[in-house]
């Protein structure tokens, strides 16, 4: 009765239980496909195992969800976990470093270590009982890409068999191989395992022909309609026996669920195995009005969409800003038909120019029609421009930021432009300093667009293009349902926020609460600055649509649809939206961060995280390495549905916070891959500002240098402290120096570039959060 008062919709019990399974149905299977596709696999031609005791009854629908024909039920299914840890082995590894490159010459030094490693773990095993004769043994040769930091095991073997071997595992799971690099031997790993209970060899019985003998006949809600199904007790049952579905087949353990147009068969090893028979036709229903049950259901196929085209990207990627990082972002559109493109222009769609946009077109299936377009956007370690990495504390305007791209053709019917690519990114003043590393980065985007491209497919030819369309429509109708219902608890308000320039963003918040709309409007902030704290209006969007999106609390993927009760008032020629050919590269990262507190700031829900992302570039002609780092977040209020204040929350230290959202690169990952050394990484104890909530804490980064590179830092916060709110403290201020390695210690403002030495440290401290009451 709610679920109809809230909606609008009438809904049957049995329809609301039936949405429940689905919705977990999916889960599951998006969390079996998030898995498989990260090792490369296509699971549809696998059988799908399933077990506990609630897995048999969901089996045929997640095969269903995906595109799987064959599922295997263990005889012990329903226990299976506690029969396995009866059975299970005891082990013992023992593993280390080599990093040496890969040739023949290096085997004897292999195998002797090989020899050495088991001799300690089969005395690790056999200190704990296990009999030495039952002691299994098995090497593992980890391999990597000099230069990269993926390494894969492999037997081992001669050099040129674990080549072969370590390509094709890399080929599967990356989708691409690099044969003209040489390969590094990270590690050997010797596994050792024995004891546990003897795994015996299963009995056979005889299998007869015919159907399982039906116990009872009963009605179960299948497909959005009771259907007569037939109920098996597996116990009246012989192996070779046959159901089809609808059936139920149910033992002391489990109960299974055959749906229609599935088969399940008991071997004569007492398992039971499930095909499908027919041909997977969804009951299509092409009503395209909007379902409660439909729409959660599409909200979470299209983040999952994303999200794997996200994962294939991670794995395609070659440099550490995608790969380790995660400097990405994947998303659906519905749009007009067209090339493949890639663009960076901050000025007609992009945020800054390290930033690469690929977008591909979904066709249907002749060929004929444009459906979708998917794209895919990745920070790129460096496009060019006066310093490596891209990110110049001092650029002035566009050019010295890089390589511009508008709407570049990236493929051409078909064909990767190879050649015109390289020739964009080697031209103009200053070009891209590593090409090739861009151009693999770039095929990374393609595959992962391919693999949205993929799954859209699929969608549509499960429920139809038309209710695809109208399902993309109403997910951005529900968020904004959702944006509204938010906007009737706000209040009119005003904030101004100073940067450590001088320059302010100043925002009004002006509240319709009959009409559930609210107006931002930055009037008021400082005019387009001489240096790259600009902020092109696509970024300014963003960070509005960020922080609306913050105030849901209804999970709902973030889309364009948030911002359709928002009205902006964005001054052209501001800070907020420059003119060409302004400098941008710090608008995406310093403004967008300030822009959200003071948004937050204007809404009165929130102290000042750092205004700051901690921009940390260093270089030179072989190395380009760029990392944003965490500081402290704002404490902040919680308020009920009508405004009110219930409560409030202390800031997290040391996090990433709003407009930055990557990971930090693994310490291992960073010091094999540059000439540096990650010296420590601690918190700031005491920086965040005190109050009833206290803010978060910020860092300490200190990084050594081994060789002569420049490094820059493009920051914000060294003047300014993060706001406290409500009476709460702001928090200390972020602090940039190098110490020299003759014991000189010198300041930095907070934007700078430095030539670095062999035995210099650059030390970040970062800001800390503001408090609350």
């Amino acid at each position: 009765a709610r679920i109809a008062r809230d909606t609008g919709q009438p809904q049957t019990p049995e329809d609301v239980a039936e949405g429940y399974l689905a919705v977990a149905v999916q889960a599951m299977a998006g969390a079996i496909k998030r898995i498989s596709l990260a090792r490369g696999y296509d699971v549809a031609p696998y059988a799908l195992q399933c077990f506990g005791g609630a897995g048999a009854q969901h089996a045929c629908s997640v095969a269903d969800a995906l595109g799987m024909e064959r599922v295997f039920i263990h005889r012990y299914a329903g226990v299976l976990s506690a029969y396995g840890m009866g059975l299970a082995e005891q082990t013992a590894m023992q593993q280390r470093s080599v990093e040496a490159p890969l040739h023949d010459d290096l085997l004897p030094r292999l195998h002797d270590l090989r020899d050495a490693l088991a001799a300690q773990a089969r005395q690790e095993l056999q200190a704990q009982g296990v009999d030495a004769g039952s002691i299994r043994l098995r090497v593992s040769v980890l391999l990597r890409y000099a230069g990269s930091d993926s390494a894969l095991p492999v037997a081992l073997a001669d050099a040129a068999a674990m080549r072969a071997e370590f390509e094709r595992i890399y080929l599967q799971r990356y989708a691409h191989h690099m044969p003209e690099r040489g390969l590094v031997v990270e590690a050997l790993s010797v596994e050792a395992a024995g004891g546990g209970a003897p795994l015996q060899s299963e009995a056979q019985q005889t299998e007869v022909t015919g159907a399982m003998p039906p116990h009872a006949r009963l009605p179960v809600f299948i497909d959005g309609r009771w259907q007569d199904t037939v109920l098996v007790r597996r116990a009246e049952c012989q192996p070779g026996q046959h159901v089809d579905g609808p059936a139920l087949l149910a033992d002391a353990h489990t109960t299974l669920l055959v749906e229609p147009g599935w088969s399940a068969r008991i071997t004569a090893a007492g398992h039971v195995e499930l095909h499908r028979q027919a041909t997977q036709t969804r009951a299509r229903d092409d009503d395209t009005a909007v379902n409660p049950v439909r729409l959660e259901l599409f909200n979470n196929q299209f983040m999952h969409i994303a999200e794997q085209m996200g994962v294939q990207l991670q794995n395609t990627a070659v440099s550490v800003n995608i790969k380790e990082r995660l400097d990405f972002s994947c998303a659906l559109f519905s749009m007009r038909p067209g090339d493949v493109f890639m663009l960076n222009d901050p000025y007609h769609g992009g945020t800054h120019l390290p930033d690469v946009t690929v977008v591909t077109p979904v066709f249907d299936a002749a060929g004929s029609e444009v459906l979708f377009y998917v794209g895919s956007r990745g920070h790129h370690a460096d496009i060019g421009g006066i310093t490596p990495g891209s990110m110049p504390p001092f650029s002035r305007s566009i050019l010295e930021e890089g390589v511009v791209i508008d709407n570049f053709k990236l493929v051409d019917a078909g064909r990767l432009r190879e050649a015109e690519v390289l020739a964009l990114l080697s031209g103009g003043r200053w070009p891209a300093r590593n090409p090739q590393q861009n151009l693999a980065d770039l095929k990374a985007q393609i595959a992962a667009n391919q693999t949205g491209a993929h799954e859209l497919r699929k969608l549509v030819a499960d429920y139809g293009l038309n209710v695809v369309r109208a399902y993309m429509q109403h997910v951005q109708d529900n968020a904004e349902a959702a944006v509204r219902r938010v906007i009737g608890a706000l209040h009119d308000g005003a904030f101004s926020l100073e940067l450590d320039s001088g320059a302010r963003i100043c925002v009004s918040i002006r509240v319709n609460r009959e009409r559930r709309e609210a107006e931002i409007d930055f009037t008021g902030t400082s005019p387009q600055q001489p240096d790259n704290f600009n902020a092109p209006k696509a970024v300014t969007m963003a960070a509005v649509l960020y922080v609306f999106r913050c105030l849901v609390d209804d999970d709902i993927p973030l889309n364009a649809g948030c911002l359709k009760p928002l009205h902006l008032i964005v001054p052209e020629g501001s800070m907020l939206a420059p003119r060409p050919p302004a400098a941008v590269v710090a608008g995406n990262v310093e403004v967008s961060m300030c822009m959200t507190n003071a948004l937050f700031g204007a809404l009165g829900v929130q102290a000042a995280s750092q205004c700051t992302m901690n921009n940390f570039t260093f270089g030179n002609a072989q190395h380009q390495y760029y990392e944003t780092l965490a500081g402290g977040s704002g404490a902040g209020g919680v308020f009920d549905a009508q405004g009110q204040q219930t409560g409030g929350f202390d800031g997290a230290s040391v996090v990433q916070t709003y407009m930055t959202n990557s990971r930090l690169t693994d310490p291992e990952v960073l010091e094999w891959r540059y000439p540096v050394r990650l010296e420590s990484f601690a918190i700031r104890t005491g920086s965040g500002g005190a109050g009833r909530w206290r803010g978060g804490d910020g860092g300490v980064r200190r990084i050594r240098f081994l060789e002569p590179m420049t490094a820059g830092i493009l920051s914000n916060g060294r003047r300014v402290s993060a706001f406290g709110m409500a009476g709460g403290a702001p928090g200390a201020v972020g602090v940039n120096q190098i110490e020299r390695a003759d014991g000189r210690i010198e300041p930095l403002p907070a934007c700078a570039s430095a030539e670095m030495q062999p035995g210099d440290v650059f030390v970040i401290q970062t800001p800390g959060g503001g408090g609350y009451g």
